[in-house]
């Protein structure tokens, strides 16, 4: 069990990794480019890009440093911090993501007919207003970590170490307090459900919006040959970038419907890799996406690695 653990840890500190430089390079090859002129979906690759990073880095610290026992503490409040502190990444990373689905989907909506024209989410200062509304959504979610009730039944005191619990909603089968137990349901119906159903509706939505411009597309038989060069130069970008947002929310569907079924379906106290399992679920999306987004955009590519 020990050698098992102990790989699990080598995943963990792998994946991590990944995570840091794959956040790290998206949020340098974004900020390469002046900031004033950073278009608006570019600012939101770049929230989400800091906010996964949050995420990682703080999550690595409660699970290594407190859940494994290298560091006993006493008090509760440092525990409380870091919950919050990771709490806080994890929702932003989540609401950045639905605020990039409805863009892109916003984007693709009535191309045709709106050409070159802006939409509101084009304006750097309504980026900066909805990115504010994410920030400070999350940290509203997040405040209640400071005061759920973390003091678990006797039967499970010996399997936290120090007073950080694995599962910071102490709900059980016989023991949930009940503000524990409003806390866990509002978030996971605010943080997890709700954005998953409009990442799923507005992928759904991109998807229809696709097959309609193909069918669209084939149905015209004669085009002038400017237009047609036009869209070849504007279309394969554009349709790479669709693409990587699609994948994102679709690996973004896979982690947080796992991670659902996990916290509807099973009980943390009777799971024994119960903070593994949240870690990998969590760190998924956070590790994988940046690269999905920066690939699918030219934000990682060779030559901006080589001006690095």
């Amino acid at each position: 069990m020990s050698g098992f653990s102990v790989n699990l840890l080598g995943l963990r500190i792998f994946i991590s990794c990944i995570g840091l430089v794959g956040n790290v390079f998206l949020i340098l090859s974004i900020l390469k480019t002046k900031f004033s002129r950073v278009k608006s979906f570019e600012f939101f690759l770049l929230g989400l890009a800091t906010a996964n990073l949050d995420e990682i880095v703080i999550m690595n610290i409660y699970d290594t440093v407190f859940l494994e026992g290298y560091f006993i503490i006493t008090s509760t409040w440092p525990c409380r911090i870091l919950k919050f502190l990771t709490m806080f990444g994890e929702i932003s990373s989540i609401l950045f993501t639905v605020l990039i689905s409805i863009y892109r989907y916003q984007k693709l909506r009535d191309a045709s007919t709106r050409v070159s024209l802006p939409i509101c989410l084009d304006s750097i200062r309504t980026a900066w207003l909805v990115s504010g509304v994410c920030v400070v959504l999350s940290l509203l979610l997040s405040v209640p970590i400071f005061v759920i009730n973390l003091q678990g039944p006797a039967d499970n005191v010996t399997r936290d170490k120090g007073s950080c619990p694995p599962d910071f909603f102490q709900c059980g089968k016989h023991f949930c307090p009940l503000i524990n137990r409003f806390y866990k349901y509002l978030s996971i119906m605010m943080c997890y459900l709700l954005p998953l159903i409009i990442v799923t509706g507005t992928g759904c939505l991109i998807i229809k919006v696709l097959l309609s411009q193909r069918k669209r597309v084939t149905s015209v038989t004669s085009v002038s040959v400017s237009s047609q060069t036009r869209k070849k130069s504007k279309g394969p970008g554009r349709q790479r970038s669709v693409i990587a947002v699609l994948a994102a929310m679709g690996l973004f569907q896979v982690d947080w419907t796992l991670y659902l079924i996990f916290q509807l379906a099973f009980i943390p106290t009777d799971f024994p890799f119960w903070e593994e399992m949240e870690f990998f679920i969590s760190t998924s999306y956070t590790s994988i996406s940046p690269y999905v987004y920066g690939i699918g955009n030219n934000l990682f590519s060779l030559k901006n690695f080589m001006r690095k």
